[in-house]
């Protein structure tokens, strides 16, 4: 076996200095566009560069500059495609800004997200965006304020702090949904979410400490309470990653007294029911409703295709971006809260519920 070649020795800003003839600090601030240096020395140093192929260290431009040009993202979950479309947002604009991003996932816990923001804080990022696990425990986040770093928060709110956020107005899209299934004629309507949650039941003013989880509870509560269903936490069911999302929608749907719907609150938990009530032998909407948050991909294309509750991801991301962009750019003084509307597109997964599932 041959040996393996030596790698070629990275260039620095000394075989810079010396191919254009000038002192490593004109070199320095030719290259990191800083300091004093004149247009033709300049324009020597650049063609040098580009001649040996440098590549620049970021890492020292960020020291000599103070900036890296580089902006940090927190997401709860990078399966989840609502994460997916938000990056890609969040990429968009950061690239035409002339930044890159660094992704983390927290996998939507508190210590992973505290060690996160710490390994940005270290990387010096100009500014962080996070989709905080929770609403409740944010103390960490302090800690980019005192770092001097802008900090958006996406998705979701932080309780009893005013950061720049970009969230979707969930309550009233829960209430709409619910009251879409409400006016097919249901009354035994469920909702399914990941959110941890410490008691085996929800219980009316309970405390959900995930923002965007929390105003979609509100929402449906509020629909069915506006409609006189009684008891109607009776069909929140939080903590369903941790009990598995097809055990809950199992209970949902062979109780004595079944859901006749089930919102489900991201596609992730949405796919899952549609293969449990399939597994069960029942049909949907024929024996079952379904409304999904998201407009994933998938969705439109089962039979029969979900109605769901489309959020304007890509913009939330966008939005994220342009206002962490701002702050960078010191263009803003005052805190901003952006909330999008949501649209409920209606299509085959909702129907009046049959004489006998009403009655069951």
């Amino acid at each position: 076996m041959s040996p393996r070649p030596a790698s070629r020795r990275a260039v620095t800003v000394a075989d810079i200095a010396r191919a254009a003839k000038v002192s490593k600090a004109t070199a320095a601030r030719a290259l990191g566009d800083y300091g004093q240096v004149s247009d033709a020395v300049r324009s020597r140093v650049l063609a040098a560069a580009e001649e040996l192929n440098y590549r620049p260290n970021a890492l020292a431009r960020s020291m000599n500059t103070g900036r890296s040009n580089t902006i940090g993202v927190v997401v709860g979950d990078i399966e989840n495609p609502f994460f997916a479309h938000a990056m890609r947002g969040i990429s968009d604009v950061a690239s035409a800004a002339g930044y890159d991003v660094i992704l983390t996932n927290s996998d939507e816990d508190v210590e992973a997200e505290e060690a996160a923001v710490d390994v940005l804080l270290d990387k010096q990022v100009d500014a962080l965006i996070v989709a905080p696990a929770s609403s409740a425990h944010v103390s960490h986040l302090t800690d980019v304020a005192a770092a001097g770093r802008p900090l958006v928060l996406l998705d979701r709110r932080a309780d009893g702090h005013r950061y720049d956020s970009v969230t979707v107005d969930n309550r009233t899209a829960a209430a709409r949904a619910t009251a879409e299934l409400l006016a097919e004629g249901h009354r035994r309507i469920a909702f399914i979410s990941t959110q941890p949650y410490p008691e085996p039941a929800y219980s009316p003013g309970g405390t959900i400490t995930m923002s965007s989880v929390a105003d979609r509870v509100d929402g449906v509560m509020e629909a069915l309470t506006d409609a006189g269903i009684p008891s109607p936490e009776r069909g929140i069911r939080l903590d369903a990653r941790r009990r598995g999302v097809d055990v809950v929608t199992r209970e949902l749907l062979e109780g004595d007294t079944p859901a006749t719907a089930i919102i489900a609150s991201d596609s992730l938990i949405a796919m899952t029911v549609f293969q449990t009530v399939r597994t069960l032998g029942l049909r949907i909407p024929e024996d079952v409703s379904l409304i999904a948050f998201d407009n994933a991909d998938w969705t439109s294309i089962t039979t029969p295709p979900l109605t769901v509750v489309e959020q304007p991801i890509y913009e939330l991301g966008a939005a994220a971006a342009r206002l962490a962009l701002q702050r960078i750019r010191g263009e803003r003084v005052d805190d901003e809260s952006v909330v999008f509307d949501a649209a409920l597109i209606r299509r085959a997964s909702v129907a009046a519920p049959t004489p006998a599932s009403a009655t069951h």
